[in-house]
């Protein structure tokens, strides 16, 4: 990091120091193929099974059940595609408007292949319709795939409420976790979730590993055709080093999730009570519903999130509008369109996440260097 203050962990985490050291054994000493017989390559496969175990444990799954991929996106493929496959009777998805792009642009072109897509609306604080869900549920319905947090607000579905609605219709449901697994407890025992995806760059490990966790009795259809690696459901020779750095990550993450909602929590509510204090204009949106711990959403009515964005990196202080997943560029918000929020105040909305490594003195410095930014800003739009 070059000294400057970065508040986008909803886009990406610092990796732990100790998820660099196991993966640096991996691909140093250890890096024999995972499925060979012998005794170098098992001792690479007792690493990964370990780290199965470590990544059950952050969810409370058994290591049974936990399927490594190459990430959230590719996660949430082989739960939507591979329950689609075992179902080619069934017709119909349910969503919500305010779906990460994985998910969204997915259900695009499942639509284009002739299945019908529901998407359900949420309120001006971006909680879900559960009546619309309700009344959406039909015999065709193959599947309720939702979000637990969304990337750009932080706002939390009740995702228990969503279980208990389809169980009542005997329909499967696959849950986004990507974006809260590690920030908030989750618990598969307690949320009975047939699927659910996580993704390790999210909590502080590396980039290019995920899981997506199957729950026992689910029958999935692979995406791919090859190996039989990974209980037959993701051939190909298994990224060692990234499973491992995964594992440790997520092994850390279990023990700070119930921490993290209080501890990263008062420095959100700290950042947002000073922002709001200083600088009048700004809104902090979605601020009536249940958040992540970390994400903080606000509005400057008016101006431009690139230029702010832009003025603010200037300075050192790294922020994002909402998701990051793109080119760069940045393109109105589906999610606060589906919130209704003003175009005016959309269009000049941040979103500054926090980890466990923002300090107090990072949050006072980055609000006095966005209360310079904003004032910059206004005056080049008067």
């Amino acid at each position: 990091m070059d000294g400057g203050i970065y508040l986008d962990n909803n886009a990406t985490t610092r990796p732990l120091e100790s998820v660099a050291a196991a993966m640096t054994s991996l691909l140093r000493d250890e890096y024999a193929n995972p499925s060979s017989v012998h005794r170098f390559g098992q001792q690479a496969r007792h690493k990964i099974e370990c780290a199965r175990e470590q990544v059950a444990g952050l969810v409370n799954a058994d290591p049974r059940e936990i399927v490594f991929t190459s990430g959230g996106t590719e996660s949430i493929n082989l739960a939507i595609r591979g329950i689609l496959a075992t179902r080619p009777d069934a017709t119909h998805i349910i969503t919500s408007a305010v779906e990460h792009d994985a998910v969204r642009n997915l259900a695009i072109r499942i639509a284009r292949e002739g299945r019908r897509i529901d998407e359900i609306d949420v309120d001006s604080d971006g909680r879900l319709n559960f009546d619309e869900l309700a009344g959406a549920i039909t015999g065709q319905t193959a599947l309720i795939s939702i979000m637990h947090a969304n990337n750009e607000t932080g706002v939390l579905f009740d995702i228990e409420r969503v279980c208990d609605i389809a169980a009542r219709h005997g329909v499967l449901v696959h849950v986004d976790a990507v974006q809260s697994a590690g920030k908030t407890p989750i618990d598969v025992k307690k949320i009975p979730a047939h699927l659910l995806s996580i993704s390790s760059h999210k909590l502080h490990g590396p980039k290019g590993v995920g899981a997506l966790y199957v729950r026992k009795g689910v029958h999935l259809a692979p995406l791919l055709s090859g190996g039989r690696q990974e209980r037959d459901l993701r051939p190909g020779t298994e990224n060692a080093p990234a499973i491992v750095g995964f594992g440790v990550a997520a092994e850390e993450a279990a023990g700070w999730a119930t921490k993290g909602d209080e501890t990263i929590g008062r420095l959100r509510d700290e950042f947002e009570a000073r922002v709001t204090a200083t600088i009048p204009a700004a809104r902090v949106i979605a601020r009536g519903a249940t958040r992540l711990c970390n994400t903080s959403c606000i509005g400057f009515e008016r101006l431009s999130a690139e230029a702010i964005l832009i003025s603010l990196s200037e300075r050192g202080v790294y922020a994002s509008a909402g998701a990051a997943c793109g080119s760069g560029a940045l393109e109105s918000s589906h999610v606060l369109a589906a919130m209704g929020v003003d175009s005016a105040l959309a269009h000049g909305a941040v979103r500054f996440s926090m980890s466990r490594f923002t300090t107090v003195s990072e949050i006072e410095q980055a609000v006095e260097v966005l209360s310079r930014v904003i004032q910059r800003v206004s005056e080049k739009v008067k």
